[in-house]
């Protein structure tokens, strides 16, 4: 008896249908998520121009972070969505569907908020209001030798 034989497309599973409509929600909200980063981003700015307090630019810092990540998130299931469900789970498909210029487009944006966010991350958020660790009260405690 001969195997059965599958005529046409393989189907993408049912977990790839709802990462793939998971995705497609997210990325929905692009447009929405880059306004409110550039809008955090501009706030940041301002109170970095104008030498606000630092626990005010700390707070505008993270609040920028927050936006970049989520705008980030939503590129890379823009390009995940563009896709489509079976780039879930065929590596092949998917690595087709990534040469597309489509998707480079979409894939290029995504890193391009990667980098922004990791350059904001590695240099854009000032330190903690009141500093970080031991006040200098208690760095030399009796009992210790200091250096003298």
């Amino acid at each position: 008896m001969l195997a059965a034989v599958t005529v046409g497309r393989k189907q993408a599973s049912e977990d790839a249908q709802v990462q793939y409509l998971a995705d497609v929600a997210l990325a929905a909200n692009f447009d929405d998520l880059l306004g409110a980063a550039k809008v955090a981003e501009q706030e940041f700015r301002h109170a970095e121009a104008t030498a606000a307090p630092l626990d005010l630019r700390y707070r505008l810092a993270k609040n920028l972070d927050a936006a970049l990540t989520d705008v980030m998130r939503s590129a890379f299931a823009a390009v995940r969505a563009e896709i489509g469900p079976r780039g879930y789970d065929d590596r092949i498909f998917k690595r087709k569907a990534m040469a597309t210029p489509v998707v480079r487009a979409l894939y290029a944006e995504a890193e391009r908020l990667l980098t922004l966010r990791e350059t904001h991350r590695l240099t854009g958020i000032p330190p903690l209001p009141g500093g970080v660790g031991l006040s200098p009260d208690h760095a030399v405690s009796p009992g210790t030798h200091a250096a003298a």
